[in-house]
């Protein structure tokens, strides 16, 4: 288990990397002053019973976005004045100022996990329906997600993705959208295919709303990546005229269920960065029901099964399996950026 200093400092690496330097900051100064602080917030995060790392529980982004959403809602002019000066003296005393004069909120917030909802990884999603299309042809999918979050990625047919510059009209006929995704693109892309898609679904243990929860949405999302923001903020607009379906429970119970229903048609079963979240037994019931119900799928009814989940290597490893009777086809379809800031396409069938 890692130790809660190293989680802070892991954190900040993982932040660098993915081009966040002032979140990375953030993280350091809050570990020095958590260490030499004795109130009630020090001692909640020196004592943490699980794994404080972004392996599990990740508490130091709990925390930078208790931080961020003071800036956000405007609650602490000071602290936002030390985002923008990016000093890490006045970080560290803003910091400092904002555990002590908001307490409660930052008590509260550390009782919760992040819920970024990416809404950039809507392009891997995007681009697998194209290539499912380049393989079946015209088809229609209802989309079922796992580790939906507020269900902002179960809008992805109706957000644009850009190759080489040029936006592809949205998986939705006709539907027009603000969610503009344009990550830098590597290998040759799917050609755009016209999937029909049908109802979506998702399912999480502490489903968000978007019209409740925006400001908790948007506070984690880092700082200094304004384009993140203006994509989630796009988003949650998009999600005021079409509300996503998020059932709150266990996905090891709700997907078996979800594919044992009548269904005249495809489904399309997917996630994105959540299946390390998930419990051995759960990931197991999950597989379990995947595999039964592709046993039953056919031509008419396929089933597939897209996921964006680290496995180690550099970013997420991108895969898909279709049942349309018989065995599973199985692809590897290459890797990404866990915020989608590049996408390496490079689909193999294994």
């Amino acid at each position: 288990m890692t130790g809660w200093r190293d989680a802070f400092t892991l954190q900040a690496e993982a932040c660098r990397a993915l081009g966040s330097p002032l979140t990375a900051r953030i993280c350091e100064q809050l570990a020095s002053i958590l260490a030499g602080d004795d109130g009630a917030l020090a001692q909640r995060v020196r004592t943490w019973a699980g794994d404080p790392s972004h392996r599990a529980d990740s508490v130091p982004l709990r925390l930078c976005g208790a931080l961020h959403a003071l800036v956000l809602n405007g609650s602490d002019p000071g602290l936002a004045k030390a985002y923008a000066a990016a000093d890490d003296g006045l970080l560290h005393q803003r910091i400092s100022e904002a555990i002590q004069n908001h307490q409660a909120h930052m008590l509260e917030w550390i009782e919760y996990a992040p819920q970024t909802n990416e809404v950039a990884r809507s392009a891997v999603l995007i681009a697998g329906c194209w290539f499912l299309g380049g393989v079946l042809g015209r088809h229609r999918f209802d989309l079922l997600e796992r580790g939906a979050s507020a269900g902002l990625n179960l809008n992805f047919p109706r957000y644009n993705l850009a190759i080489a510059e040029k936006y592809q009209p949205t998986l939705l006929e006709g539907d027009e959208s603000e969610v503009l995704l344009s990550p830098e693109w590597r290998g040759t892309a799917p050609a755009p295919a016209a999937l029909e898609i049908g109802a979506a679904r998702g399912v999480d243990l502490n489903p968000l709303d978007p019209a409740q929860d925006g400001l908790r949405l948007l506070s984690y999302v880092w700082a200094d990546q304004r384009a993140r923001l203006e994509r989630m903020q796009a988003a949650l607009a998009l999600a005021g005229h079409h509300p996503p379906q998020v059932d709150r429970g266990d996905a090891g119970e709700w997907l078996p269920a979800r594919l044992a229903e009548p269904c005249d048609h495809g489904r399309l079963v997917y996630h994105t960065v959540a299946a390390q979240y998930f419990p051995a037994a759960t990931r197991e019931r999950i597989e379990a029901a995947l595999r039964a119900a592709g046993a039953k799928a056919s031509p008419e009814r396929p089933l597939a099964h897209l996921s964006m989940e680290a496995d180690g290597g550099d970013g997420a490893a991108l895969a898909l399996r279709l049942w349309t009777g018989g065995a599973a086809r199985e692809w590897s379809l290459g890797r990404a950026d866990f915020h989608a800031r590049w996408i390496d396409w490079q689909p193999k069938e294994t």
